[in-house]
Protein backbone atom coordinates (compact mmCIF):
# COMPACT_ATOMS: atom_id res chain seq x y z
CA UNK A 1 0.00 0.00 0.00
CA UNK A 2 1.49 3.58 -0.55
CA UNK A 3 0.32 5.87 1.89
CA UNK A 4 0.49 9.42 2.07
CA UNK A 5 0.31 12.68 3.85
CA UNK A 6 -1.38 15.95 2.34
CA UNK A 7 -2.99 18.55 2.88
CA UNK A 8 -6.63 19.65 2.72
CA UNK A 9 -7.83 22.85 3.32
CA UNK A 10 -4.76 23.45 5.16
CA UNK A 11 -4.56 20.68 7.85
CA UNK A 12 -2.60 17.49 7.07
CA UNK A 13 -4.36 14.65 6.89
CA UNK A 14 -3.57 11.00 5.53
CA UNK A 15 -4.57 9.25 2.48
CA UNK A 16 -4.30 6.23 0.11
CA UNK A 17 -2.26 5.97 -3.22
CA UNK A 18 -4.50 4.13 -5.42
CA UNK A 19 -3.25 4.41 -8.98
CA UNK A 20 -3.21 8.29 -10.18
CA UNK A 21 -5.90 9.05 -7.27
CA UNK A 22 -5.74 9.92 -3.52
CA UNK A 23 -8.28 8.41 -1.04
CA UNK A 24 -8.14 10.05 2.42
CA UNK A 25 -7.99 7.26 5.62
CA UNK A 26 -10.76 8.85 7.24
CA UNK A 27 -8.59 8.91 10.25
CA UNK A 28 -7.45 11.43 12.36
CA UNK A 29 -3.87 12.03 13.71
CA UNK A 30 -0.87 11.68 11.70
CA UNK A 31 0.93 9.39 9.86
CA UNK A 32 2.90 8.32 12.74
CA UNK A 33 -0.46 7.27 14.75
CA UNK A 34 -1.81 5.85 11.88
CA UNK A 35 1.86 3.76 12.11
CA UNK A 36 1.53 2.85 15.70
CA UNK A 37 -2.20 1.55 14.58
CA UNK A 38 -1.18 -0.22 11.76
CA UNK A 39 -2.62 -4.15 12.62
CA UNK A 40 -5.35 -2.35 13.89
CA UNK A 41 -6.24 -0.38 10.83
CA UNK A 42 -4.92 -2.61 7.71
CA UNK A 43 -7.77 -4.61 6.71
CA UNK A 44 -10.21 -1.02 7.17
CA UNK A 45 -7.83 0.65 4.76
CA UNK A 46 -7.66 -2.39 2.81
CA UNK A 47 -10.98 -2.47 2.12
CA UNK A 48 -10.83 1.69 1.35
CA UNK A 49 -8.55 1.06 -1.57
CA UNK A 50 -10.67 -1.28 -3.36
CA UNK A 51 -13.88 0.43 -3.31
CA UNK A 52 -12.16 2.91 -5.25
CA UNK A 53 -13.25 7.06 -5.35
CA UNK A 54 -11.13 9.69 -3.80
CA UNK A 55 -9.53 12.72 -5.84
CA UNK A 56 -7.08 13.10 -8.61
CA UNK A 57 -3.50 13.06 -6.87
CA UNK A 58 -2.73 15.65 -9.18
CA UNK A 59 -4.74 18.42 -7.75
CA UNK A 60 -2.85 17.25 -4.13
CA UNK A 61 -0.61 18.84 -2.38
CA UNK A 62 1.44 16.06 -1.05
CA UNK A 63 3.56 16.63 2.39
CA UNK A 64 6.25 14.92 3.66
CA UNK A 65 5.17 11.39 4.69
CA UNK A 66 6.37 11.48 8.02
CA UNK A 67 6.44 15.46 9.24
CA UNK A 68 8.24 15.40 12.43
CA UNK A 69 10.03 12.30 12.85
CA UNK A 70 10.85 11.42 16.41
CA UNK A 71 14.25 10.85 15.26
CA UNK A 72 15.75 11.43 11.68
CA UNK A 73 19.29 9.46 11.42
CA UNK A 74 21.36 9.16 8.66
CA UNK A 75 24.43 7.10 7.81
CA UNK A 76 27.75 8.40 5.50
CA UNK A 77 29.64 6.79 3.00
CA UNK A 78 28.00 3.98 2.66
CA UNK A 79 28.70 2.91 -0.73
CA UNK A 80 31.72 2.24 -2.09
CA UNK A 81 31.94 4.44 -4.97
CA UNK A 82 30.87 7.59 -3.08
CA UNK A 83 34.02 6.61 -0.12
CA UNK A 84 35.97 6.50 -2.99
CA UNK A 85 35.35 10.02 -4.76
CA UNK A 86 35.34 11.28 -1.21
CA UNK A 87 38.82 10.38 -0.63
CA UNK A 88 38.32 8.77 2.45
CA UNK A 89 38.24 4.77 3.80
CA UNK A 90 35.71 2.11 3.56
CA UNK A 91 34.45 2.70 7.43
CA UNK A 92 35.23 -0.45 9.47
CA UNK A 93 32.17 1.12 12.00
CA UNK A 94 28.80 2.62 10.82
CA UNK A 95 29.69 6.45 10.30
CA UNK A 96 25.73 8.26 11.47
CA UNK A 97 24.72 11.89 12.22
CA UNK A 98 21.70 13.09 12.63
CA UNK A 99 19.15 15.60 10.77
CA UNK A 100 16.94 18.07 12.98
CA UNK A 101 13.39 17.88 12.60
CA UNK A 102 13.19 21.18 11.19
CA UNK A 103 14.98 19.71 8.16
CA UNK A 104 12.00 17.71 6.74
CA UNK A 105 10.47 18.98 3.75
CA UNK A 106 7.84 18.14 1.37
CA UNK A 107 8.42 16.20 -2.02
CA UNK A 108 7.85 18.75 -4.49
CA UNK A 109 8.64 21.86 -2.33
CA UNK A 110 11.26 24.24 -2.63
CA UNK A 111 14.33 23.24 -1.36
CA UNK A 112 16.51 26.70 0.17
CA UNK A 113 19.92 27.47 -0.05
CA UNK A 114 21.01 29.65 3.22
CA UNK A 115 22.08 32.95 3.18
CA UNK A 116 25.84 33.55 3.13
CA UNK A 117 26.61 30.04 1.52
CA UNK A 118 27.28 28.92 -1.84
CA UNK A 119 27.78 25.00 -1.29
CA UNK A 120 24.74 23.34 -1.18
CA UNK A 121 24.78 19.79 -2.55
CA UNK A 122 22.00 16.80 -3.40
CA UNK A 123 22.49 13.09 -1.96
CA UNK A 124 19.72 10.85 -3.38
CA UNK A 125 18.57 7.84 -0.96
CA UNK A 126 16.64 5.27 -0.23
CA UNK A 127 14.59 6.27 3.51
CA UNK A 128 13.18 3.67 5.57
CA UNK A 129 10.56 4.21 8.36
CA UNK A 130 10.48 2.34 11.37
CA UNK A 131 7.21 0.92 12.31
CA UNK A 132 7.76 -1.50 15.60
CA UNK A 133 8.98 -0.04 18.65
CA UNK A 134 12.15 -1.84 19.57
CA UNK A 135 15.91 -2.35 20.97
CA UNK A 136 18.89 -4.72 20.83
CA UNK A 137 17.26 -5.77 17.62
CA UNK A 138 19.29 -8.23 15.82
CA UNK A 139 19.70 -8.07 11.80
CA UNK A 140 18.14 -11.05 11.11
CA UNK A 141 14.90 -9.47 12.70
CA UNK A 142 15.24 -6.05 11.69
CA UNK A 143 12.75 -6.44 8.94
CA UNK A 144 10.27 -7.18 11.17
CA UNK A 145 10.49 -3.61 12.61
CA UNK A 146 10.20 -1.37 9.07
CA UNK A 147 7.05 0.01 8.14
CA UNK A 148 7.87 1.56 4.59
CA UNK A 149 10.55 3.14 2.61
CA UNK A 150 10.27 6.46 0.40
CA UNK A 151 12.74 8.52 -1.61
CA UNK A 152 14.93 10.83 0.28
CA UNK A 153 17.21 14.02 -0.55
CA UNK A 154 19.77 14.11 2.32
CA UNK A 155 20.74 18.18 1.33
CA UNK A 156 23.81 19.13 2.66
CA UNK A 157 25.87 22.13 3.31
CA UNK A 158 29.05 21.49 2.62
CA UNK A 159 31.34 24.10 3.70
CA UNK A 160 29.41 23.50 7.29
CA UNK A 161 29.23 19.60 7.04
CA UNK A 162 33.31 19.93 6.88
CA UNK A 163 34.16 23.26 9.14
CA UNK A 164 33.57 20.74 12.19
CA UNK A 165 34.18 16.56 12.48
CA UNK A 166 30.24 16.85 13.29
CA UNK A 167 27.76 16.56 10.46
CA UNK A 168 24.88 17.03 11.86
CA UNK A 169 24.86 20.67 11.94
CA UNK A 170 25.84 20.95 7.45
CA UNK A 171 22.97 18.70 7.43
CA UNK A 172 20.10 20.24 9.39
CA UNK A 173 19.32 23.39 7.51
CA UNK A 174 15.48 24.11 6.89
CA UNK A 175 14.17 22.12 4.28
CA UNK A 176 17.12 19.99 3.51
CA UNK A 177 15.23 16.92 4.02
CA UNK A 178 13.59 16.50 1.32
CA UNK A 179 11.03 13.13 1.56
CA UNK A 180 7.96 11.24 0.07
CA UNK A 181 6.27 11.52 -2.33
CA UNK A 182 4.52 8.93 0.05
CA UNK A 183 5.58 5.84 2.15
CA UNK A 184 5.12 2.86 -0.05
CA UNK A 185 4.78 -0.19 3.06
CA UNK A 186 7.91 -2.95 3.33
CA UNK A 187 5.20 -5.55 1.83
CA UNK A 188 5.20 -3.90 -1.19
CA UNK A 189 8.78 -4.13 -1.50
CA UNK A 190 10.70 -8.32 -2.13
CA UNK A 191 13.90 -7.05 -1.71
CA UNK A 192 15.17 -3.10 -0.50
CA UNK A 193 18.58 -4.35 -1.10
CA UNK A 194 18.09 -4.81 -5.11
CA UNK A 195 16.71 -1.32 -6.11
CA UNK A 196 17.59 1.24 -8.50
CA UNK A 197 18.70 4.29 -7.31
CA UNK A 198 19.19 8.02 -8.98
CA UNK A 199 19.42 11.36 -9.23
CA UNK A 200 19.19 14.31 -11.94
CA UNK A 201 20.10 17.73 -11.76
CA UNK A 202 18.47 20.13 -14.56
CA UNK A 203 17.94 17.11 -16.12
CA UNK A 204 21.37 15.73 -16.17
CA UNK A 205 22.18 12.25 -14.36
CA UNK A 206 24.63 12.62 -11.70
CA UNK A 207 23.50 9.54 -9.42
CA UNK A 208 23.07 6.21 -10.83
CA UNK A 209 23.50 2.99 -8.74
CA UNK A 210 21.46 0.46 -6.89
CA UNK A 211 20.77 -0.27 -2.99
CA UNK A 212 22.62 -3.78 -3.56
CA UNK A 213 25.67 -1.90 -3.08
CA UNK A 214 25.16 -0.55 0.16
CA UNK A 215 28.52 -0.74 2.50
CA UNK A 216 26.06 -1.47 5.69
CA UNK A 217 22.52 -3.09 4.75
CA UNK A 218 19.47 -1.68 5.96
CA UNK A 219 19.41 -4.86 8.46
CA UNK A 220 22.59 -4.42 9.64
CA UNK A 221 22.20 -0.43 10.47
CA UNK A 222 18.89 -0.74 12.30
CA UNK A 223 20.81 -3.59 14.74
CA UNK A 224 23.50 -1.03 15.25
CA UNK A 225 21.27 1.73 16.23
CA UNK A 226 19.13 0.07 18.12
CA UNK A 227 22.15 -1.16 20.73
CA UNK A 228 21.98 2.33 22.38
CA UNK A 229 18.38 3.56 21.48
CA UNK A 230 15.13 2.53 21.52
CA UNK A 231 13.76 3.09 17.66
CA UNK A 232 10.29 4.13 17.69
CA UNK A 233 7.22 4.05 14.96
CA UNK A 234 7.52 7.01 12.88
CA UNK A 235 11.66 7.31 13.20
CA UNK A 236 13.71 7.75 9.77
CA UNK A 237 16.70 6.28 8.82
CA UNK A 238 18.56 7.51 5.44
CA UNK A 239 20.40 4.61 4.26
CA UNK A 240 23.10 6.20 2.37
CA UNK A 241 24.36 7.72 -1.02
CA UNK A 242 26.18 6.63 -4.01
CA UNK A 243 28.75 8.19 -6.20
CA UNK A 244 27.93 11.38 -8.04
CA UNK A 245 27.76 13.80 -5.47
CA UNK A 246 28.64 17.46 -6.49
CA UNK A 247 31.20 18.57 -3.91
CA UNK A 248 33.43 15.16 -5.59
CA UNK A 249 33.18 16.54 -9.32
CA UNK A 250 36.09 18.70 -10.93
CA UNK A 251 35.30 21.39 -10.97
CA UNK A 252 32.96 21.04 -7.76
CA UNK A 253 29.24 21.60 -9.03
CA UNK A 254 27.28 23.22 -6.22
CA UNK A 255 23.85 23.89 -6.39
CA UNK A 256 22.54 27.48 -7.73
CA UNK A 257 18.83 28.90 -7.32
CA UNK A 258 16.81 27.38 -9.87
CA UNK A 259 18.02 24.06 -10.26
CA UNK A 260 15.96 21.28 -10.18
CA UNK A 261 16.75 18.41 -8.06
CA UNK A 262 15.13 14.92 -9.17
CA UNK A 263 15.94 12.31 -6.77
CA UNK A 264 14.11 8.69 -8.48
CA UNK A 265 14.02 5.26 -6.65
CA UNK A 266 12.63 1.99 -8.57
CA UNK A 267 9.61 0.85 -7.02
CA UNK A 268 9.04 4.42 -4.57
CA UNK A 269 8.24 6.82 -6.93
CA UNK A 270 10.48 10.07 -7.16
CA UNK A 271 10.80 13.80 -5.81
CA UNK A 272 11.72 16.93 -7.18
CA UNK A 273 12.72 20.30 -5.84
CA UNK A 274 13.71 23.61 -7.36
CA UNK A 275 16.48 25.52 -5.27
CA UNK A 276 15.37 28.71 -4.08
CA UNK A 277 17.54 31.70 -2.12
CA UNK A 278 16.13 32.00 1.42
CA UNK A 279 14.26 35.37 1.44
Amino acid sequence: MKLATYLADGTARTGIIVGETLIDTGLDGTMIDLIARWDELKPDLEAKAAAGGGVPLATVKLCSPVLRPGKIFAIGLNYADHVAESKMGTPERQVWFTKAQTSVNGPFDPILIAKTTTTADYEVEMVAVIGKRGKHIPAHRAHEHVFGYCVGNDVTERLWQHSTPQWSLGKSFDTHAPMGPWLTTADEIADPHAIDIRCWVNGELRQSSNTKHLVFNLWQQIEHLSVGMTLEPGDVIFTGTPGGIGAAMDPRRFLAPGDIVRCEIEQLGAIEGAMAAEG
